[in-house]
């Protein structure tokens, strides 16, 4: 099942139409659909699909050079290769028509052979970059990616001719995945689950979602049990510190001398360097508030878990892995999962009303262009969401309210004394209200609302 992509497909489509010789760069976190989105792009079209493994060298170019052969040839000799990586490459040169040869998993072949890259350099300049071939290189180590390929000091820089870094699946996409669930149990399943497509698959809307938690999640046989354990043992070399600071993260320690304290893996400045590896595989990210004009200096910064499921699999599975791997998932997800699982999916909520207004945003159904988009906090309270725009002199507040009661004006009247705090810096003008809510709005307000100019989004709303 392929969802979504449209915008990834079209960029790589329009640069395929100009029938030229092409270097792609495709890069993102493990799951989250690059091998998917090729094997689409390339359905129709000549090509080679190569995938590298952890195997040698040798091997590697024995398997590349079987990939080429038979793009032409009915059969392939047995043990046939090319006498160097130098070779095959230039073979690309000679393959006929507008090929597009994917280079799959590419890190794993510089892991093996560093000399790789700069083979590459010397043919593309001397060969390939005068050929019809899209040559398209796929990993999913984002750091190594973006410093050993994309890098300044990278052999390959200023060769490229397009990159992509393949970010989750937005809410919007969450509901092909689940046609038979309400819009409510759709952002559940979002909560949990986040934009990657393999975590989306492993959910069925043939059970409720507590039944998906307790089958794939806690069940220590379930497809996601292991997920975030083997992805950071394969990426990281001191994967218990990692998962210390993680867990702290997912339980609330957001501050560096918090979450260094709580994790135990050493003072603030050591933590910070485990923090900075993080934030480079796009696993947390710091957060300001938005009203910050520059957040890169801010001394407010907050730490939080990029995505949804490590946020799950970090609150609920990894403090409860001795009692899980005793077969002990259904007391999990009474005691643990199911008392707090609305205030858990309440954060996403947020997130969701955040994402909501930057699609607005792009799409040119916003009042104003933001310059960020984010929250806002300091000791007296903080806002839900905030979008501001120095230039304009614009500012958007927005609460959030993933509860069973509808909202009344109180959450309006809460949320305006709120915003005066943050208007006393003098700075906006104009200033646009939203409130998100999972089960609507009282009579009241949506008059008042109506006569004022505030908006009101429906949990519906937000998958759209």
């Amino acid at each position: 099942m392929f969802i979504d992509r449209e915008a990834e497909l079209a960029q790589l489509e329009t640069l395929y139409a100009l029938e030229r010789a092409d270097l792609f760069v495709l890069y993102g976190r493990r799951r989250v659909g690059k091998t998917e989105l090729l094997r689409a792009f390339c359905a129709g079209k000549p090509h080679i699909f190569f995938i590298a493994t952890l195997s040698s060298d040798r091997d590697q170019l024995a398997t590349f050079s079987q990939e080429i052969y038979s793009l032409t040839h009915a059969e392939v000799p047995e043990g046939f290769t090319f006498p160097s990586w130098e070779a095959a490459l230039r073979a690309l040169a000679e393959l006929p028509g507008h090929p597009i040869v994917v280079m799959d998993e590419f890190t794993y072949l510089i892991g093996g052979n560093k000399a790789i890259l700069s083979i590459l350099q010397k043919v593309w300049d001397e060969t390939l970059r005068n050929s019809k071939v899209f040559l398209i290189l796929c990993g999913s180590y984002i750091g190594m990616m973006e410093t050993d390929v994309l890098g300044y000091k990278a052999p390959l820089y200023g060769r490229r001719t397009g990159n992509l870094l393949l970010n989750p699946l937005e809410l919007p996409a969450v509901p092909a995945f689940f046609p038979g669930y309400t819009p409510i149990q759709q952002i559940e399943a979002w909560a949990v689950l986040g934009g990657m497509p393999y975590y989306l698959a492993a959910f069925s809307d043939n059970v409720n979602i507590f039944a998906n938690i307790r089958q794939q999640i806690l069940d220590m046989h379930g497809l996601l049990y292991h997920e975030p354990r083997l992805l950071l043992m394969e990426e990281l070399r001191e994967p218990r510190n990692y998962f210390s600071i993680l867990r702290a993260i997912a339980q609330g320690r957001t501050r560096l001398n918090e979450i260094a304290l709580k994790s135990g893996v050493g003072n603030s400045p050591m933590t910070a360097r485990y923090l900075d590896l993080l934030q480079q595989m796009r696993l947390i990210y710091r957060r300001v508030p938005a009203t910050e004009n520059q957040p890169e200096k801010s001394k407010k910064g907050l730490y939080h878990i990029v995505d949804p499921f490590l946020r799950f699999w970090f609150r609920y599975v990894h403090p409860y892995q001795n009692s899980l791997d005793l077969g002990m998932s259904d007391g999990v997800l009474a005691q643990r999962v199911r008392p707090t699982f609305d205030q858990f999916v309440g954060y996403a909520f947020e997130d969701a009303a955040r994402a909501y207004i930057a699609r607005l945003a792009r799409s040119g159904n916003l009042s104003f262009l933001p310059e960020r988009i984010g929250s806002w906090w300091d000791q007296t309270g903080e806002i839900d969401v905030v979008a501001v725009s120095d230039s304009e002199e614009a500012l958007l507040v927005g609460e959030c309210k993933w509860s069973v009661n509808l909202v009344g004006t109180d959450i309006l009247e809460d949320l305006n004394n709120k915003t005066r705090t943050i208007l006393t810096a003098g700075r906006w003008t104009n200033v646009f209200y939203y409130l998100f809510s999972r089960s609507g709005f009282t009579p009241e307000l949506q008059v008042k609302a109506g006569r004022e100019g505030i908006q009101l989004v429906s949990a519906e709303e937000c998958l759209h």
